[in-house]
Order: C-alpha cells, then structure tokens, then sequence
C-alpha cells in the first residue's frame, strides 16, 4: 500500500502539466502511487502524460471521456490504495517535502486531515506570496469543529491537504458531479471538515495555487448556478448527518448567505434576477423551516435577509449598489493600495508594484 495517492485531474493543461507532473515525481516521499485523470482532453495533455507515465511506474493514467471535474475526482477517489490521498490540479506545483511532511504529521498524530497553507502564485510575473490561511491558533494540536466552528470558513483549498481513505470511504465522502469545474471543491470541503474528528493544520505552505488560469464564471450561464448546486449538495450530506449538522448548521446556513451574496455580486447583471430568486426560494424554506438561530445573525444582517425574502426588487437594488461599490474598490487599487498580512507587505503606486516584501 502507498503511504499517499495522489490524484491529479487533468484537462487541457499542456501548457503546466510537465510544471505539475515534475513537482509530484521529485516528492522526497517516495511511496507514493500518481494517479493522472485525463478528462477527455483535447490538446497534448494525454500525450504528456503518457511520456511521464514510460519513465515513472508510479504514474497510472485513467483516460475518460470529458463529464467533468467532479466525475473525474471520484474516480480518483476509487480507484486511490494509498493511507492518505493527496490532490494536486494539474495548473499547479507542490515543493518537494509536501507529501512527506503532511504524511508524517498525519502518521504521528492518526490524524483524519492535515491541512497546510499554500502560496498564491501568478505565471506572468513569477510572483509568489503566501496566503496567510491558517491561522496560528489552529496548529496548536488535534482539532475539530467542535472546538472552534471558525475552521468551517477556512478556504476550501482542497488541494492543500491529505485525507485519510479509511476517513474518506466511512463518511461516504464524495465530489458532486455537475458539468463544468466551478466551485466543486466547496462541498467536499465542507464535508471532509465538518466529518473530521481528528483534525491538524500547519501554518506552513506547500502547493502553489496558480490564479492567471482560471476559466471565468461570471458570464457563463452554466457557472453561475454552480454554487448553488455545491450548498444544496451540503445540505443533502447534513440531512443524512444530523450529529453533525446539530452543531455546524447556524454556521452552514450564514457561510452559505454570505457566499450567495458574494456570488450575485460578481455575476453578469443579466443572470442576477433569476440567481435572486433562487438564493430566495432557498432561505425561504430555512426560515420557515425554523432552521435560522439567533447564532445565524452573527455573521448575517437581519435587515439583509428579510430584503431577500420579502422584496426581490429592493434586495436587486442593494446588490447592483455593492456591484459598483466593488467596481469602483478595484479600479482605485490598480491605482494605489497597501496590502499586508503576516507574510507580505504590498505597495502599488500608479498600477505599479513598487515594494514587495514577503
């Protein structure tokens, strides 16, 4: 059995998939099985990786036809014999000591998932900086949702950990398979979490998260409701849990509002009434559930939800207003805006980087 399986999907990536595959192949952990998932690719992808696949025996392709990244990860996770699985997107790279410093933590401690921090990275200016997700007060041992519900709202950024099989097959943890590759890491994120009793983070980082090569969601029609699907999917995963959901439910369903709210901001004006009016029907059914707690308004305005549940129009309005408010927030920080965190310090000046410290 390999100490870690680790699952790349792979799509159209000629252009970083040798970047990818190089940093997988040269792990200073070497019991490790690499299972590559060609979702029907159409340019040299499969190509690539059967040239790696002749000079690693450790590399095993499962060729597809294309139904998506949600399809192609539970393949994955089928087909995976290692004591941990690992996950790395085939437009990103690890360092090398990744997998054996995860693995070694989890070994150490019979964690469920171990969770590390990760670099931010952007191809046309080779710049790196961390993203400062892991938050000091996690990594101090084993944790759990019950010890602090806080860790719920941690960046999906599945590809920054390791699972335990055992874990992942006894909770019946899976990807939802929808077409399209948007937001599909949020609900098994979300499980893996909420599931995990035995819990680990380091603030260190490994997997350099790379942003200049996302598709676009914002005018797709397809993608749009893509968030929707990911929360209805959690919301199914904690209807058959209800342990689970008794403690994680007040921070589920204000996570869930304020990512709506996120989501109608950001989309084409053209998709926002018919987005509204779904974000709408399903806080209704919350709200006269009796699902939503006073704990709920802790992280949501009252006013908020009652806009959205009792005038569409209005709460059109409120979200066209934060539309241009954001607008016109990103138009003056290409111009001039500090930025820091405990890694970083960032100065822009006239659109130009003119400090970089971190």
């Amino acid at each position: 059995m390999p100490k870690v399986s680790v699952l790349v999907p792979v799509y159209n990536v000629e252009r970083y998939l040798r970047e990818c595959l190089d940093s997988v192949i040269h792990q200073t952990l070497k019991d490790i099985e690499i299972i590559c998932i060609n979702d029907g690719s159409t340019d040299s992808s499969l190509n690539i990786l059967e040239e790696y696949a002749a000079q690693d025996s450790r590399i095993r392709i499962i060729n597809k036809e294309n139904s998506g990244y949600g399809a192609s990860m539970n393949i994955g996770l089928d087909s995976a014999t290692g004591e941990y699985i690992g996950i790395v997107e085939s437009d990103d790279f690890v360092a090398p000591e990744m997998f054996e410093d995860l693995y070694n933590i989890a070994r150490e401690n019979d964690a469920d998932v171990v969770k590390s921090d990760f670099y931010y990275y952007s191809t046309e200016n080779n710049r790196t900086r961390k993203a400062g997700k892991v938050k000091r007060k996690y990594t101090n041992g084993i944790v759990s949702v019950k010890d602090n519900l806080e860790i719920l709202k941690i960046v999906p950024s599945i590809w920054s950990a390791i699972y335990k099989s055992d874990f992942i097959k006894s909770n019946n943890i899976r990807f939802l398979e929808t077409s399209g590759a948007s937001y599909q890491d949020t609900s098994f994120a979300f499980k893996t979490l909420s599931s995990a009793k035995r819990l680990m983070f380091t603030s260190k980082a490994y997997l350099y998260y790379r942003q200049d090569s996302e598709n676009a969601s914002v005018k797709s029609k397809e993608k749009v409701f893509c968030i929707c699907d990911e929360w209805e999917e959690i919301t199914r995963f904690l209807n058959e849990k209800p342990e689970i959901k008794a403690v994680v439910n007040q921070v589920k369903l204000s996570t869930q509002f304020n990512a709506y709210k996120w989501n109608a901001v950001r989309i084409d004006k053209s998709f926002r009434d018919e987005f509204i009016n779904r974000y709408q029907d399903s806080f209704k059914k919350y709200y006269e559930n009796n699902e939503i707690k006073r704990e709920f308004y802790k992280k949501v305005k009252k006013k908020e939800l009652m806009l959205l549940l009792n005038d569409k129009q209005k709460f059109r309005k409120f979200i066209d207003d934060l539309a241009i408010k954001k607008k016109k927030k990103e138009e003056r920080e290409k111009m001039f805006s500090i930025r820091m965190n405990s890694s970083r310090i960032s100065i822009v000046l006239f659109g130009k980087h003119i400090v970089e410290i971190g």
